[in-house]
């Protein structure tokens, strides 16, 4: 059930995925950029407001341990847990690789709509909303999963065909220029990239034991925030090689990432027998499983 949860919580943000571009591609087309960035600074203004006045209950109320540790000490018992187990450095290294490498075409993607597409804002909008819609298709499929026996096959192949895509996308509108190809495309850049991304997630629910789940999902939502070096690194290397390669490249080392771990540690394909449902399972019998 964990993926099913996981699932329908990602399909909120994949609902944005789909509304907010189209949204911001209208508006710049209608007024400017920078009315679009205006805009998008006071809504998140709002939401900071919202979430400073929401009232979380403290550790006591919530039943948590009481034990106190510095941010510090917490970071490095957090690296030595994820480097101990093979499981869960592939699967942190993996979001690290997406980000860094498979998500730099969202970063270049304004050189993809107006000098390579020619399809201006407006193009650029609708093009990341139909990613949206593929990977919100597949986010409420995985929802009314159960089942999560073929866990790493999933992950492995989502992640490969991900890759590939990405580099598919990239290439084709250099050398064809198709807008339509364009959109089937990264229509199913969207639906790949989810389901890989959403087996990592809640693979690391299920399998990271209770005491130490908050640090390895600390680590697991850091990597996102590499985007942008990922994006100032393809951008460099677009300067030698052009967009389009660059962002194939990005696109092909997540691929061999994602195959290479597997083919050499046979738990990775094997998730589904560590992914034991938590009313049938031991006590720290996942945690053992996954070293």
């Amino acid at each position: 059930m964990m993926m099913s949860a996981v699932a329908l919580i990602s399909s909120i943000w994949q609902g944005t995925r789909i509304i907010a571009p189209a949204i911001g591609g209208v508006l710049i087309a209608i007024v400017d950029t920078g009315a679009a960035f205006v805009l998008a600074a006071v809504l998140m203004f709002v939401f900071t407001i919202v979430v400073a006045f929401l009232k979380v209950p403290d550790e006591a109320s919530a039943g948590a341990s009481a034990r106190k540790s510095s941010a510090f000490s917490d970071i490095v018992e957090g690296l030595k847990f994820i480097k101990a187990n093979s499981v869960f450095s592939f699967l942190i290294g993996m979001t690290f690789f997406n980000s860094f490498f498979g998500l730099s075409y969202i970063i270049l993607m304004p050189v993809f709509a107006d000098d390579i597409l020619k399809v201006g804002a407006d193009g650029q909008g609708v093009l990341m909303s139909v990613s949206g819609v593929g990977a919100l298709i597949v986010t409420l499929w995985l929802g009314t999963r159960v089942s999560s026996g073929n866990t790493g096959f999933i992950l492995i192949g989502g992640a490969v065909l991900t890759g590939i895509t990405v580099a598919a996308w990239a290439l084709t509108a250099e050398y064809i220029g198709s807008y339509p190809l364009a959109l089937f495309l990264i229509f199913f850049l969207g639906l790949f990239s989810s389901v890989y991304m959403i087996s990592i997630m809640s693979t690391l629910q299920m399998l990271v034991p209770n005491e130490m789940r908050g640090r390895v999902i600390g680590f697991y939502g850091m990597t996102w925030n590499i985007m942008p070096l990922g994006g100032m690194f393809a951008g460099a290397l677009a300067v030698s090689i052009g967009a389009p390669w660059a962002v194939a490249i990005g696109g092909l080392a997540v691929s061999a990432f994602a195959i290479g771990p597997a083919l050499l540690n046979g738990r990775i394909l094997n998730l589904g027998e560590l992914l034991v449902p938590p009313e049938h399972a031991e006590p720290e019998s996942s945690t053992a499983s996954a070293d």
